[in-house]
């Protein structure tokens, strides 16, 4: 049989490859045992899969190649030399070398199984033999199985994949015992890895429903390895963490990274004493130290499947913040509280009504009584879901912890730690049930290449989010928040269609922080309607100065979702290296829900969220889902034209403007902050008019009061004044000291330099490096703008790529 072989993809232009063959195996659970070596910057040890037959495995049966090649070039047979070889290595493996004795064939018959996988040393495959837990046979309650090790192995592991949920920790116990089990070497597995996978084969077995159940392979990471970063946090000392890398989590562990791989994991990660162990899991781990290692043993776990690119873990020398109990007055309430300072005012408010449409609305209210709400009816696989429980529809603030470096442990003190209640409570009252049952927020290191990253049970902020006002940290914890919701417990079945997760994130990160910071219905609709007008200057600098093909939302189009008959894929420009930069997926995703709920009213809309958050929690959806639903849930609006094909057609499979945002775009300008920052322009640019640059002043000028502002109108202020061909040097001083523009939140910081850049204002310059060494997260939110030209200037401000992630930079 000829190989099928694949030219090999660029890793600078072209899509990343899902080789896992997911149709014909699926891995159900992992068990990952790690050790974390800080000296070396590695993460050894080991991780078993537990396997069952897919979908397509019983036509593989009859299919001429049981090992079909997906996109990528398979290298020569290799296996790699790695320092954590275990002393029981077995027959197929050379101790010295650590490659296979036995020879790896393209053109054999035998079933192989496909792993995505890169920047792994494996020096190990072997099957386990769980027939030797006593406690598995519990299982079979009877049932006869045939003696073969193989069979009843396979019927072993498909009792305990198929154990219900609510004998979860029965299940999860048995699990780590099964770990813990013999291998088998009366038939050594060959391994074999090439660019982007780890095979596996065992000789004489040509049907995935033959195959081992359950593996453990032995590797490490490389420390350049593109899914973690080593680095030094913000106090000079060492940590590790995900990063969020374009290639996930393959350079961590091999896994199937196609969504539908849906799984569970545990993992038991040791570390020095001195380290705090953060991961995705949704038990408060507290560390034990086996024997006198001189390592503290961290073990977490998940029972609810996800796919395996959301497993998130950080190691450092984190310190957790604590409420800081003091300041409370006698009688005061540790509950969320009902105000919150913002602006240097102090909202007390009732509760914000629904501002975005103001005429009635000629749908039917979605209106969820308490006792509809308690009848969700699960759709997803069985898992021990928070939905079905009146507990958590009653728990609007899950339990919660801050983490940071030492320097900045304060500030997340006074700020994350006290909105983080507030987000999660408002979070809970529009959409309900809490997907999560506990939530971890780390301040990352400075290099770390966005505002914040969700995970399941985790957070990672930036350090930006911590300057200035709480405006932007309170909106970002919003968005991660959201993300609990809309990107992990809904996910996209298609990586390309990224707007399914970030832009409803976005448009929510607005609703929850109107509903934290209690504004009154004509503020909130002024401080939405800024912040539009802010995200469409720049989505369309960003359109006007990308590549069309990263505009499309939905750039598979009629075949978004499909996989080859293995299962493999492809995630379309993933490896772009202007991807990672630019904001398309959450701009144009914002403006389309903004769109859709001015049709029907944002009460309506956000109903509707709620009850698409019903019926798809738990599962992977397609953007078709959400639009045929909204469109199934109110039919009048196919009167009005609003059809499926309709939106493909304006909103997501097309590059550009659509016509309903070019249309609206131009009532965001006439709201009274966006007046307000027009008359402070006038009044900058007539003093910088009355002086020569680089001259001083003649004689004294009269005063002239400016007008306090808003962050957001600071922002807009900025950008106005940055179209401006001329400001004089006595302009800039004064624009500095007059908004603190030092002191302001990194949005405004990052206007500023662009100004001082561009007038080559010498003076501010330690401003800019300042920038540019302890705020890289912003490269992600404003490529966009830098990359067109602006009054002659262009890519004003960068920085180089962050150590061992080619695929990440920040260019501000």
């Amino acid at each position: 049989m000829e190989p099928k072989h694949q030219p090999e993809l660029d890793p600078n232009k072209d899509d990343l490859p899902l080789r896992a063959n997911t149709n014909h195996v699926l891995v159900r659970h992992y068990v990952l045992d790690l050790t974390v070596d800080f000296q070396k910057k590695v993460i050894g040890g080991n991780i078993v899969l537990f396997l069952e037959p897919g979908k397509g495995a019983v036509s593989l049966a009859f299919s001429e190649d049981p090992h079909p090649q997906a996109a990528g070039d398979v290298e020569e047979a290799s296996c790699f030399t790695s320092t954590h070889v275990p002393d029981d290595a077995g027959p197929n493996l050379d101790q010295k070398g650590g490659v296979s004795k036995l020879p790896w064939d393209d053109m054999n018959e035998d079933f192989t199984l496909i792993l995505d996988c890169c920047d792994l040393l494996v020096s190990k495959v072997e099957e386990v033999d769980v027939s030797t837990v006593p406690e598995l046979g519990d299982l079979l309650e009877g049932d006869t199985v045939d003696q073969d090790n193989q069979n009843s192995s396979f019927v072993l592991v498909q009792k305990l994949i198929s154990i219900p949920s609510d004998r979860c920790r029965q299940q999860h116990d048995l699990y780590l015992q099964c770990s813990y089990a013999s291998g088998v070497h009366t038939q050594p597995l060959l391994f074999h890895m090439d660019q982007w996978s780890l095979q596996v084969r065992k000789k004489g077995v040509q049907s995935p429903s033959d195959f081992p159940p359950c593996l453990r392979i032995w590797y490490e990471t490389k420390p350049t390895g593109g899914s973690v970063r080593w680095t030094k946090d913000q106090d000079d000392r060492c940590c590790v963490y995900t990063m969020g890398s374009p290639i996930n989590n393959r350079a961590l562990f091999p896994c199937q990274e196609p969504p539908v791989a849906m799984s569970t994991w545990q993992a038991c990660v040791k570390a020095p004493c001195e380290y705090t162990v953060l991961l995705s899991g949704e038990n408060q781990a507290s560390p034990i130290m086996p024997e006198e290692t001189g390592f503290l043993q961290w073990d977490y776990y998940v029972t609810m499947p996800m796919p395996a690119s959301t497993f998130t873990i950080a190691a450092g020398k984190w310190q957790e913040a604590r409420v800081r109990v003091h300041n409370l007055e006698e009688g005061d309430s540790e509950e969320p509280c009902a105000t919150l300072t913002c602006r240097g005012m102090t909202y007390t408010g009732s509760q914000p009504t629904d501002q975005s449409c103001d005429s009635k609305s000629s749908h039917p209210k979605l209106i969820f009584s308490a006792e509809e709400d308690e009848q969700s009816i699960c759709s997803h696989v069985d898992y021990p879901c928070r939905f079905r429980l009146s507990t958590s529809r009653a728990q609007d603030v899950i339990p919660h912890r801050v983490f940071a470096p030492f320097c900045h442990l304060q500030k997340a003190e006074t700020n994350v730690l006290p909105l983080l209640p507030l987000c999660l409570s408002a979070a809970h009252s529009l959409l309900g049930v809490h997907p999560f049952s506990r939530l971890d927020v780390l301040i990352v290191p400075p290099g770390f290449s966005s505002l914040g990253m969700a995970s399941p049970h985790i957070i990672f902020l930036s350090q930006s989010v911590l300057a200035g006002e709480r405006g932007l940290c309170g909106a970002r914890l919003c968005h991660e928040i959201a993300h609990s919701w809309f990107g992990l417990a809904i996910g996209a079945r298609d990586w390309t269609e990224e707007w399914i997760s970030e832009g409803f994130a976005t448009y929510l990160e607005d609703v929850f922080w109107a509903k934290v910071q209690q504004l009154g219905t004509r503020e909130d609709e002024e401080q939405r309607r800024l912040k539009a007008l802010l995200r469409w200057r720049r989505l369309k600098d960003e359109l006007e100065n990308s590549d069309e093909e990263l505009q499309v939302l939905r750039p598979n189009k009629d075949t978004t979702g499909e996989v080859s008959e293995s299962g493999a894929s492809v995630v379309k420009h993933a490896l772009n290296p202007g991807k990672p930069f630019l904001q398309v997926h959450y701009l144009k995703g914002y403006f389309l829900l903004k769109c859709l709920a001015s049709k029907v009213g944002e009460d309506e809309f956000l109903s509707f969220f709620r009850l698409f958050v019903r019926r798809f929690h738990g599962q992977l959806v397609l953007s078709q889902d959400f639009l045929q639903m909204f469109l199934d849930t109110f039919p009048a609006l196919s009167s009005q034209g609003l059809t499926l094909g309709a939106i493909y057609s304006d909103w997501l499979d097309t590059p550009g403007i659509p016509k309903w945002l070019e249309e609206i775009s131009s009532t965001w300008t006439h709201t009274q902050p966006v007046k307000e920052v027009k008359e402070e322009v006038v009044k900058w640019m007539l003093l910088s008019g009355g002086v020569g640059k680089g001259t001083k002043r003649k004689r004294a000028e009269p005063k002239v009061h400016f007008k306090e502002l808003s962050p957001e109108q600071l922002v807009l202020l900025l950008e106005f004044l940055l179209e401006e061909a001329e400001l004089s040097v006595s302009c800039l001083s004064l624009l500095q000291t007059t908004y603190s523009l030092r002191d302001q939140d990194a949005e405004v910081k990052h206007r500023w330099c662009e100004l001082v850049v561009k007038h080559k204002y010498t003076a501010a310059y330690r401003d800019v490096e300042r920038f540019l060494i302890h705020d890289q997260a912003m490269g992600v939110y404003l490529y966009g703008r830098d990359k067109g030209p602006r009054s002659g200037s262009s890519s004003v401000l960068s920085v180089e790529p962050a150590p061992g992630n080619p695929h990440k930079r920040t260019d501000t």
